[in-house]
């Protein structure tokens, strides 16, 4: 565990450093200062809830690793469900927190930034739980033990990522 957790650390400080070579951007646009935190916070969310269900599957023995697995494909559109829901209303809210704070994006712009880039984290938080799981699985460690971790840091790194990029082909 300790290699594991020694190497989560050194993926935090490179988020920190992502979000800091950014920081002229978020400060131009307040409405993206505000999507950063929810956006990886909630993918951390989403994360957490996709590893939790698979790990019980796997420990009740119902989790296979097969896209026709009525079970993961129910958790997937459950993920993807709640991610639209939650990035379509942190849009909005982000949009009007802006406004009060002197933004200048439109609320088409805000809301297709926290859209496109919120459920392309979904998608890559359900590609990564059912790898971490079974990977976890496959290599002798208890799922719940490392999969959550391992997630939200790799979506803390890749949410900042792949909101600027999709910050940049907007604005």
């Amino acid at each position: 565990m300790l290699p594991l957790l020694a190497g989560l650390s050194v993926l935090q400080m490179v988020s920190g450093s992502v979000l800091e070579a950014f920081e002229e951007t978020l400060l131009a646009y307040p409405s993206l200062l505000i999507l950063v935190p929810v956006q990886i916070g909630t993918a951390g969310n989403l994360a957490s809830i996709m590893c939790a269900r698979l790990s019980t599957q796997l420990h009740l023995g119902t989790f296979e690793l097969d896209p026709s697995n009525p079970d993961v494909r129910a958790n997937t559109l459950a993920i993807l469900g709640l991610a639209a829901t939650v990035f379509l209303a942190v849009g909005v809210a982000a949009w009007a927190i802006g406004q009060v704070l002197g933004g200048s994006l439109s609320l088409l712009e805000v809301f297709t930034i926290s859209m496109v880039s919120g459920m392309a984290l979904a998608v890559l938080v359900v590609v990564l739980s059912v790898l971490s799981v079974w990977g976890s699985f496959r290599l002798g460690y208890d799922p719940d033990d490392t999969t959550i971790p391992i997630v939200t840091n790799v979506c803390d790194i890749t949410g900042v990522l792949i909101l600027f990029a999709v910050a940049s082909v907007v604005i």
